[in-house]
């Protein structure tokens, strides 16, 4: 152990690590853990891909992404949200987890304080210490559906802030804000002059409103940081392609540390990238369609098993699943569902302190298949009784 870095000698294993340790565990396993479809990427976005990549696309692109793709990308935002973008506004980096650790390292000084809403997205506290910030957590509630309240926004303010990070759909929680919210939280950014980082990873998973980047509301532009994702709204996980869209002189800098780490993003991710974008509109409706279906039935399937509750789904691809009734700790819990029903999620402590008392169950397989996770989890002893007593 000598050889580490202090920084990380006494880090414990991430969840989400843990849990993959855990999908080897049982022949019959359904994973409900990660947030990684079960849906292939569409086959016309495959072959036009590797078309591209016979054709000799297997070089290093321009360091901020091709110039096509960044069109597109401008193009999308003009078309569905009559916001106009220039190319130098965007960046093309390998995936968006990696966007976010850029623009972390782009715009935090030693001691700069970042607000994060609770529960949420792992890798977000790592992330702003990674970059010598302090992470500063604003807890979100469930009877408030999980939504920022303002007034405790303004006390989590002090003269260090220097940036919010906003997910919405969220994940863990599904929770949506709408545009009077978005506008309320975007007021105390102009004021206070605070940098908005929008995590817009599920824009595709809205139910019942439509999305809006907070980034087009009046004066947000020259303040706010936009991380965009192929993974989740075109079931491109594992090709690691995402976006930056900011102002030009923060993508420059982005640009400059990114050639530290990879240089550019995979050419031929951005060649899937770039033909996504063409027939979005046949892709992305079957699988908005699906996992409507799917998150539907797993609430409908949640409600009627004792010990466990959740608010009615409006965004993501996630339930957080209350389970206090049980007694149990929510890794307790966790360990319950996998080693009896041989069911993977993950533990509401993932996700901040906020999350203790509940599961995040990701709805990221079948409904056959969810019917089976729940058929075998409506049969363990701590949801078959209503006054179970976790011991």
């Amino acid at each position: 152990m000598k050889y580490i870095s202090k920084r990380y000698l006494n880090k414990a294993i991430t969840p989400m690590a843990e849990s993959m340790n855990h999908t080897y565990e049982y022949e019959d396993l359904i994973d409900l853990s990660l947030g990684d479809h079960d849906i292939i990427t569409d086959i016309r976005i495959i072959d036009k891909a590797f078309e591209d990549t016979r054709n000799g696309h297997t070089h290093y692109t321009d360091s901020l992404g091709y110039l096509e793709l960044r069109e597109k990308i401008c193009d999308y935002y003009k078309y569905e949200y009559s916001y106009e973008l220039g190319t130098k506004e965007c960046m093309i980096t390998t995936s968006g987890c990696h966007a976010m650790y850029l623009v972390l390292e782009a715009i935090l000084d030693d001691g700069d304080e970042v607000i994060i809403h609770e529960p949420y997205f792992t890798p977000y506290k790592e992330q702003v210490e990674i970059t010598r910030g302090k992470p500063v957590f604003l807890k979100t509630y469930e009877e408030d559906k999980f939504k920022i309240n303002i007034n405790n926004l303004k006390k989590a303010i002090t003269d260090k802030t220097k940036a919010i990070i906003l997910n919405t759909p969220n994940n863990p929680t599904g929770a949506c804000f709408d545009k009077d919210i978005l506008q309320e939280i975007a007021n105390i950014c102009i004021e206070k002059d605070i940098v908005v980082i929008a995590d817009d990873i599920y824009t595709l998973f809205m139910y019942e409103d439509e999305f809006i980047p907070i980034t087009t509301l009046d004066k947000m532009r020259e303040r706010t940081i936009t991380i965009g994702s192929f993974s989740k709204d075109y079931a491109m996980t594992g090709w690691r392609i995402g976006y930056v869209l900011a102002p030009d002189y923060i993508i420059q800098t982005i640009r400059s540390i990114n050639e530290n780490s990879v240089f550019t993003a995979p050419s031929i991710s951005q060649r899937a990238a770039i033909h996504a974008l063409d027939i979005r509109n046949k892709v992305q409706p079957p699988i908005k369609d699906e996992y409507k279906n799917r998150i539907y039935y797993a609430y409908e399937r949640i409600k009627s098993i004792s010990n466990m509750s959740v608010i009615k789904p409006r965004g993501s691809i996630y339930l957080f699943v209350n389970i206090k009734k049980t007694g149990l700790t929510s890794k307790e819990v966790v360990d319950k569902i996998l080693n009896e029903a041989h069911v993977l999620t993950i533990s509401g402590e993932a996700f901040g302190e906020s999350g203790s008392g509940y599961i995040r169950i990701a709805v990221t397989q079948s409904v056959d298949r969810l019917k089976e996770a729940f058929d075998r989890i409506s049969e363990m002893n701590i949801f078959k009784n209503k006054n179970y007593i976790g011991v």
